[in-house]
């Protein structure tokens, strides 16, 4: 009953059954299936005083069922010292470390199974697993590329690896038909989604999740967000939020680089950009050429006024899905301003398609320079603006562009005059129609002199 789930059926035969060690586990992992949080504490503790073998791997395996994976590796290793022969408890050890990230020592422990078993499906695939996260995913398939089409036992589970390996090759055609078989495929089907840009496919697969391991809530927390933004629901942020920051304050994660990426993920949805720069320095080492860390890291230092770094992760970026995006057309205007080069953010514009989103980049310019005493492309930028929409606005901001540019000459200042002399300023009035635009031209041609 218990094998093929049927748990509450399973639950009630025990009531008949005979005190007995066997007895004992299969309440405990009963207890664990049905949610009875107080009777499995009860027998938690019994196991823990149990000297019995089986009483001790059966606690252990429901420490790792629960990711508590630091204790299962406490009580393994205490079995391992009085029964070196018991060699499969090494794959056990290598699935605990593998769960912590530890990879090399994963391998270590798995190693000395292999040694003896080396055509053991579970080992080779764990192996693969570790090869993937320490080098690539063509590394990881040489390792399972003899097994994975033999239908051999975990013939499933292979076929779901390999997907991941190749980065998402063949999702669609293999993870729909493992979701009720392999957890993973779930997450990774979703994950799959996500990268497609189907956030609400992606959600439609996590909003009946339950979330129980840290990457489940990381997940959950990830579509919440992107969900929430394309919809513009606070709702779906707020989900968001409350995901993040749950695994980035626990105390098994906030020191590992998934934990702290939680924690600046979760400020920079609450705009706390200054939390977000101490989460993301103390991991950066990590992910120095990593073109999304460096983005979402160029924003919060615009956000908090270090236009200068900012510029310079943003440069750094190749990846043109990012260079394309909107809001890094408009972070790296803004930088290329605030540090002194607005002639950068002009040709930014200029090689944008004409759409809504290039005219709300051409107003940031405008009113960015404006602030910053960049007045010739100020100037360039309100003129542009003028002719869109000839507000009262547009026409004040070139007006006092204009002007700047012819103060900055006058008073020989450095700052707004590149690239825009007299009859270039003259040339931007006159294509005005506001009535006071004839008025300055005339008061330029006066006192033409003073400029020179």
């Amino acid at each position: 009953m218990f094998y093929l789930g049927l748990y509450e059926e399973a639950q009630q035969l025990m009531a008949n059954a005979a005190e007995s060690p066997l007895k004992q586990r299969l309440l405990f992992h009963l207890a664990h299936k049905l949610g009875i949080e107080e009777e499995w504490s009860q027998l938690q503790e019994e196991l823990l005083d149990s000297p019995s073998l089986e009483q001790q791997l059966s606690l252990a395996s429901m420490h790792y069922m629960r990711a508590h994976y630091q204790e299962a590796i406490d009580v393994y290793k205490r079995v391992l010292v009085d029964n070196k022969d018991y060699q499969a408890i090494n794959v056990y050890l290598a699935l605990c470390f593998y769960k912590l990230d530890y990879y090399d020592m994963s391998q270590e422990v798995l190693d000395v199974y292999l040694s003896q078993h080396g055509d053991s499906t579970i080992a080779i695939n764990l192996k693969a697993c570790n090869r993937f996260r320490l080098f690539n995913g063509r590394v990881a398939e040489q390792e399972i590329k003899n097994i994975a089409d033999n239908g051999t036992f975990g013939a499933d589970l292979l076929r779901h690896n390999l997907v991941v390996f190749r980065n998402g090759e063949g999702a669609l055609r293999v993870l729909p038909g493992l979701l009720n078989i392999i957890p993973e495929a779930r997450l990774n089907l979703a994950i799959y989604y996500l990268k497609q840009g189907d956030v609400q496919e992606a959600h439609a697969l996590m909003k009946e999740l339950q979330p129980t391991s840290p990457h489940e809530y990381i997940l959950k927390g990830v579509v919440h967000a992107a969900l929430g933004q394309q919809l513009g629901s606070k709702e779906h942020i707020k989900t968001a939020q409350q995901n993040l920051h749950l695994v980035g304050s626990s105390a098994t994660e906030c020191d590992t680089i998934p934990g702290r990426q939680s924690m600046a993920s979760a400020f920079f949805l609450y705009e706390q950009f200054e939390e977000v720069l101490v989460y993301m320095n103390s991991i950066r080492s990590y992910f120095v050429n990593d073109d999304v860390f460096n983005y979402n890291f160029a924003q919060a230092k615009c956000a908090t006024g270090y236009y200068k770094e900012a510029e310079e992760l943003l440069m750094q970026i190749s990846d043109m899905d990012i260079k394309n995006q909107h809001t890094y057309c408009m972070i790296l205007a803004k930088c290329h301003i605030h540090c002194g080069h607005p002639e950068l953010a002009w040709n930014v514009f200029i090689t944008r398609d004409t759409n809504a989103e290039a005219f709300i980049l051409l107003q940031l310019i405008a009113n960015e320079c404006y602030r910053c005493a960049e007045f010739w492309v100020a100037a360039k930028a309100f003129d542009m603006l003028e002719k869109l929409d000839p507000s009262p606005e547009n026409w004040e901001g070139k007006r006092g562009a204009c002007a700047g540019v012819l103060f900055a000459m006058a008073t020989k200042a450095q700052r707004g005059r590149p690239g825009g002399g007299i009859s270039e300023v003259i040339g931007i009035l006159r294509d005005s129609s506001n009535s006071q635009a004839e008025a300055m031209i005339k008061t330029i041609r006066k006192h033409i002199n003073n400029f020179k």
